[in-house]
């Protein structure tokens, strides 16, 4: 039988639109589409942006480790030209200050857009903990690249206190970080007394928790546990009772610039001379070292492995294309793993009208981040656990031994690898 023009064309049409379903991983709409999603559906017209709201910390002294996760989201939509299956993206950006109030206002303006898919971000954990549960409350998706606080996922293997469904990440969980630290203090360098300084919000917190755990597990003394406040900026006095405790070590996780105040008064103590000082993940920034020079110079940081390889090599030479300057932080690349995880995941959970209409199910969402086992991103291979972590959880004990080297020289002064179950002197 003899096919005319127009048989032909509907053929192609036919095969066409089975081939993207099929790329795409969206599914074909029935005739007549029922929600049927135990927490709702948004549905987007044809033509119309799905639209992600973008919770970050994009002012004060946090910026930049903000403006990495930007960044990040920039070159992951980049890549995808912008679109998710065929729509364009809108994104609402909010700025949480990276307080726990900021987290929790800025969450309410992307849930009062009924068509908001999901969230992006937070940089901090302290915002994380409002915004995460005033978003899974109205039946939302997170995902971050920057929030490492255990008590946002899982500690020792169960749910955290402020665990909250539809709450991802690509960045390490911090637990182990904490433990990092400790086995590198009391068996490598020796030290058997030491003093913790942490301000409170849960990360700095659940490091401090961590460190004070497994350091006393080793065997070692905790002998100062203290808090200072956001905002402090004489450090005179918690520094005076961390001479007089006597400790051997330090460790302070805070961010800027809290840090840097406790830093600089530090090394303007003679009785602190022989004090070893470290730090974590939050300081490990280019921002940080010009800004305190040769005050950090011998301090010890505890931070997740960067990811290493081409790809990885690839991604630094987009970025400096694009932005003009090399990453001041690294922790851009779980931020790109984390857009280009969700995207996906959109992308799967997703169901497709002839039209163009899309109808993505909010609870599918969330179970479709939980079935993905081998995502490969640039900082690995991802697998989302029951507790919303998809990120490896290893750690390098770092020294800054050149400040004028800045992050690369930091980052690449490896002193002791850890990772969970087991750990080595960094060759």
């Amino acid at each position: 039988m003899k096919r005319g023009p127009r048989s032909i064309s509907v053929f192609f049409v036919v095969v066409a639109e089975f081939l993207l379903s099929f790329v795409t991983g969206c599914d074909k709409a029935d005739s007549l589409f029922v929600c049927s999603d135990s927490i709702g559906c948004v549905t987007i017209a044809p033509g119309k942006p799905v639209k992600v709201g973008v919770l970050q910390a994009l002012s004060g002294e946090v910026a930049p480790l903000g403006r990495a996760q930007m960044r990040g989201l920039e070159l992951a939509l980049e890549k995808r030209g912008g679109r998710i299956l065929g729509h364009p993206v809108l994104l609402q950006t909010e700025d949480t200050g990276c307080s726990p109030e900021g987290g929790a206002n800025a969450a309410l303006k992307i849930i009062a857009d009924p068509e908001s898919v999901a969230i992006y971000g937070t940089t901090c954990s302290a915002d994380a903990a409002t915004a995460s549960q005033v978003m899974s409350d109205a039946g939302l998706t997170m995902i971050s690249g920057n929030n490492s606080a255990p008590f946002l996922t899982s500690i020792a293997g169960k749910a955290a206190l402020d665990r909250h469904p539809g709450y991802f990440r690509t960045a390490s969980n911090e637990e182990n970080a904490g433990k990092a630290a400790a086995v590198f203090s009391y068996k490598i360098l020796g030290v058997h007394k030491v003093a913790i300084i942490h301000d409170g919000d849960i990360y700095t917190m659940g490091l401090a928790n961590g460190f004070a755990k497994a350091f006393e597990k080793q065997g070692g003394t905790v002998v100062l546990s203290t808090s200072i406040n956001k905002g402090d900026t004489d450090m005179r006095p918690v520094l005076t009772a961390v001479v007089n405790s006597q400790a051997e070590l330090l460790f302070f996780p805070l961010y800027q610039p809290e840090g840097n105040h406790l830093l600089q008064q530090a090394r303007k103590n003679i009785a602190l001379n022989k004090t070893v000082l470290m730090s974590d993940g939050a300081l490990i920034e280019n921002s940080f070292i010009e800004a305190v020079a040769n005050d950090a110079k011998g301090m010890y940081f505890i931070g997740p492995v960067r990811p290493a390889g081409p790809e990885v090599e690839q991604m630094d030479a987009v970025y400096e294309k694009k932005y003009g300057e090399k990453a001041s932080v690294s922790y851009y690349l779980s931020g790109y793993d984390a857009a280009n995880l969700l995207f996906h995941a959109i992308e799967q959970a997703a169901i497709c009208e002839q039209s163009g209409t899309l109808h993505i199910g909010r609870q599918k969402l969330r179970d479709t981040l939980h079935g993905i086992k081998t995502f490969k991103g640039v900082t690995g291979t991802l697998h989302c656990d029951q507790f919303g972590d998809c990120g490896q959880s290893a750690f390098n004990v770092l020294q800054l031994l050149d400040p004028s080297q800045g992050i690369a020289g930091l980052e690449s002064n490896i002193i002791y690898n850890y990772l969970p179950g087991t750990s080595k002197r960094a060759n």
